[in-house]
């Protein structure tokens, strides 16, 4: 069985095309049936993924070619997912790493690469979209082999083979100008270069790598069976990484990859990649196992979360209008639910009963946690992202600095150096990377990244486009400036008038629109000086029999900037918070009683 399997995952930067090439490699190999309407990027199941055109959950797919069956592992490029990147590689024997033709590495492409090379892995290097104007393949595959020898690979990993192609049209060769007839060749690769997997000797083992749920079956954990067989019926136990049993239960249903579905098969051999389900608390990096198994199998340590924030219930006066999840027990209970399958998420109480910090990998993790608990229905107040310090071994305080690669157009350099380098950003290299672009690569700390996207966008025409990566933990590298303006906050509940609005433009931009809810203590405008300013956005015109002499003006709004929700959570300070619902992303004061605000300045004042 084991000499017709291969188990392979494909890495890559996000946007350098994993799953597209997934989507050919299952058509060229028959998984789908003759004129079956399949979506395009078909392993992005999840609507975020599908409306962001990138890959928040790792997937496994299988296919035949040649009488041996491959499961393939899509894994995410973004690094703020890296946690699910880290368990899919304990379950493969080879990686195919993908990378840009133009763009060449990148720093996620960095991220995935190490983290392969250091389980042993011997990756494939793919260089895709072969097809564009701007491809350079070369230069790409000698900062590959540079990557690789800077990642202390190997003289075996060193020698990599390398396929070239373009997964979008469908084919690959072993040359940039080679055959381009199909995709076969780099499935050829894959049964030549990957080894099959290793079978252990012993009774039936498997290390839980990723859980998720179905509402027929429950809970189920995905993984590879390192040694004997799993059958339905069987009774096994859930061993926890530090050898206690979290729980003992029977198989119910033992379900093997087959294209895009997931099948009930009889039993699960040794090297395959299966998903048990009938356990109620196993979870991930557990090791399911006979009840005679004592030992549990190692588990990759994972990453740890660089940036917290605070979910709290919504106590504004809003409340429970928008969302019908909304008390704190049921906010509670769906953070534990999502920290159980994403090892990189931390869920803890904090001193307020109502409220819960939550750590991740950074505000892209978050923005999406938050964005799918809206779409269920949940109402929440989220506090001002803050980043995990540490203490260094002689008591130093030590904070996450991330890599920071920007390609940005020759003429805008000089804005983002400034920008970056005014929020503690270190520039280590300045290089051309053609096309009248500039590679610029910096360290930067996490705190200084916290909203700084938007800005890039407006201080280059949109034309930047920023790449992020964790680096390390180092010393603190001092205050940082923050946001430089006040904001206009209402003073009473109701819809916002026009005539309000049109009349306190001078004041600075506004955030909301002629009837949107508003209600004391809302943030309602950005003012133009750096205190903030109580304003009434309710009051109307008066409405009288007198007739004017003149015409009445016209009333001309300018538009309201409209915050995304990962733009609002990286604009408010630490006295703010920002209001979710379903249908509403509004921000406000932590405190909104105006006199109660200016009590709690004043002890805090008298407090410093």
């Amino acid at each position: 069985m084991t000499a017709t399997l291969r188990n392979v995952a494909i890495i890559a930067h996000v946007d350098h095309g994993k799953t597209t090439l997934i989507d050919v490699l299952l058509r060229s190999s028959g998984s789908f049936r003759t004129g079956q309407q399949v979506a395009e990027r078909a392993m992005d199941s999840n609507d975020l993924e599908r409306e962001r055109g990138i890959t928040i959950l790792a997937k496994v797919t299988s296919l035949v070619w040649n009488d041996a069956r491959i499961n393939i592992v899509d894994t995410p490029g973004h690094a703020d997912f890296g946690g699910e990147v880290e368990r899919i590689l304990n379950m493969v024997d080879g990686a195919i790493l993908l990378v840009d033709a133009a763009e060449g590495p990148m720093p996620q492409t960095k991220f995935v690469l190490s983290k392969a090379l250091a389980i042993g892995l011997k990756p494939i290097v793919v260089i895709n979209k072969i097809d564009k104007p701007d491809a350079r393949p070369d230069f790409v595959l000698d900062a590959v082999f540079d990557l690789f020898a800077a990642l202390d690979a190997t003289e075996e990993q060193l020698d990599f083979p390398v396929m070239y192609g373009s997964a979008k049209q469908g084919w690959m060769s072993d040359s940039p100008d080679g055959s381009q007839e199909s995709i076969g060749p780099l499935l050829d690769k894959v049964l030549e270069h990957v080894p099959a997997p290793e079978v252990e000797e012993g009774p039936f083992r498997l290390l839980a790598t990723t859980l998720d749920a179905d509402p027929f079956l429950g809970r189920i954990l995905t993984g590879r069976v390192r040694s004997g067989t799993v059958k339905p019926g069987q009774s096994v136990k859930a061993l926890s990484r530090e050898g206690d049993v979290v729980e003992s239960f029977r198989i119910s249903k033992v379900l093997a990859f087959r294209g895009l579905e997931r099948q009930p098969v009889d039993s699960g051999e040794a090297g395959d990649i299966v998903s048990l389900a009938g356990m109620t608390e196993a979870t991930v990096s557990n090791t399911i196992c006979d009840p005679s198994i004592t030992e549990p199998m190692f588990a990759q340590p994972i990453d740890p979360p660089t940036l917290s924030m605070t979910f709290r219930i919504n106590d504004g006066p809003l409340a429970g209008t928008e969302g019908d999840k909304v008390q704190s027990r049921v906010i509670r209970d769906r953070l534990m639910r999502e920290a159980e399958g994403n090892v990189a998420l931390r869920v803890t109480d904090s001193d307020d009963k109502d409220a819960y910090e939550v750590a991740g990998r950074g505000e892209l993790q978050l923005g999406i946690l938050i964005e799918n608990m809206r779409r269920e229905g949940f109402e929440l107040t989220i506090g001002k992202p803050r980043v995990v310090f540490r203490t260094g071994p002689d008591g130093e305080r030590l904070e996450p600095i991330e890599e920071v690669i920007v390609d940005v157009d020759d003429e805008h350099t000089g804005a983002v150096i400034e920008k970056l380098a005014s929020r503690k950003g270190e520039m280590l290299e300045m290089r051309p990377s053609g096309g009248g672009r500039t590679r610029l690569r910096f360290n930067v700390p996490t705190r200084g990244l916290i909203g700084y996207q938007p800005e890039l966008l407006s201080d280059t025409r949109g034309t930047a486009i920023m790449n992020r990566v964790f680096h390390a933990y180092e010393p603190h590298r001092g205050d940082i400036v923050g946001r430089r303006t006040g904001v206009l906050l209402s003073i009473g509940q109701g819809d916002a008038v026009a005539f309000a609005l049109f009349n306190l433009q001078d004041r600075g931009s506004m955030i909301v629109s002629p009837g949107d809810k508003v209600y004391t203590g809302m943030i309602v405008g950005e003012h133009t000086r750096g205190n903030d300013l109580e304003v009434n956005v309710l009051k109307g015109k008066q409405l009288t029999n007198m007739r004017a002499s003149g015409k009445d003006e016209a009333i001309a709004l300018v538009p309201p900037m409209r915050l995304s929700l990962e733009r609002a959570l990286s604009y408010i300070s630490d006295d703010e918070l920002v209001e979710v619902t379903p249908k509403s992303i509004r921000l406000r004061k932590a405190i909104l009683d105006p006199n109660d605000r200016k009590k709690a300045e004043r002890s805090k004042a008298s407090a410093a």
